[in-house]
């Protein structure tokens, strides 16, 4: 039944994705993972396992998607958006491991 789910999800985010880009090709979401894995990350889950929440991811997207805008907002070269989001990775892992250590 997950899988139904997922299949379906798929689809309608796809269909999304095609109507906000105007065309559908294979290369439409490359990046988002980035995003993805650091949202959920910003939101509280621990990469060491098993603690987090969906309104915390939610947030944690919400702040990923502001960083994008501002940045697009700024005209940030494509190249220097990734690396910026990756140093706000960076940063997120790096207090999640120091405050997990404390517990």
């Amino acid at each position: 039944m997950i899988f139904v789910l997922m299949g379906f999800l798929c689809g309608i985010s796809g269909v999304t994705l095609a109507s906000y880009v105007g065309y559908g090709t294979i290369s439409a979401g490359a990046g988002y993972e980035l995003d993805a894995i650091a949202a959920c990350i910003l939101g509280g889950t621990s990469t060491l396992g098993g603690v987090g929440s969906v309104f915390g991811t939610i947030v944690g997207s919400l702040i990923m998607a502001s960083l994008t805008n501002g940045l697009q907002m700024t005209n940030t070269a494509a190249a220097y958006q990734y690396v910026l989001k990756g140093i706000v990775l960076v940063v997120a892992v790096y207090a999640d491991v120091r405050l997990s250590r404390n517990r």
